[in-house]
């Protein structure tokens, strides 16, 4: 599956340093490329420049959290069909249900594995053909 990764744009929107740097140090050996996002509003701007082909977000983030930019994304006809997995330390069927309310596509719970975040990716990723 590893070759199917190598032209994807893949958005990290994460407040935490070290999970934006794990996962686009992980995403970035497998020849994806990176966009990384300090919040919801940082990543609106560069989501419309960057289009990318997945994009992982986090729940908890000031100002705009991620069942707000996720809605906000999915709500754009532009990204619509562009697959959203959110991230959380907590796993509760509660913030599932409200992800998958606003348009989430996929769900992975942090600390997640590198394994677990590649199973996400190839099961959503098609790169765009211009």
């Amino acid at each position: 599956m590893e070759e199917s990764r190598k032209d994807l744009k893949v958005m990290v929107i994460d407040d935490s340093n070290t999970i934006r740097r794990t996962a686009e140090t992980l995403l970035s050996k497998t020849g994806c490329d990176v966009i990384t996002a300090v919040d919801g509003f940082d990543s609106l701007s560069k989501i419309a420049d960057c289009q990318p082909d997945v994009i992982f977000v986090d729940i908890m983030m000031p100002r705009l959290d991620g069942y707000q930019t996720c809605a906000l994304i999915k709500n754009n006809s532009q990204f619509r069909h562009t697959p959203v997995i959110m991230l959380s330390s907590k796993d509760g069927l509660f913030d599932k249900a409200k992800g998958r309310i606003v348009g989430a596509d996929d769900y992975l719970t942090k600390p997640f594995s590198k394994n677990e975040l590649f199973e996400a990716l190839d099961r959503y990723a098609q790169p765009q053909t211009a």
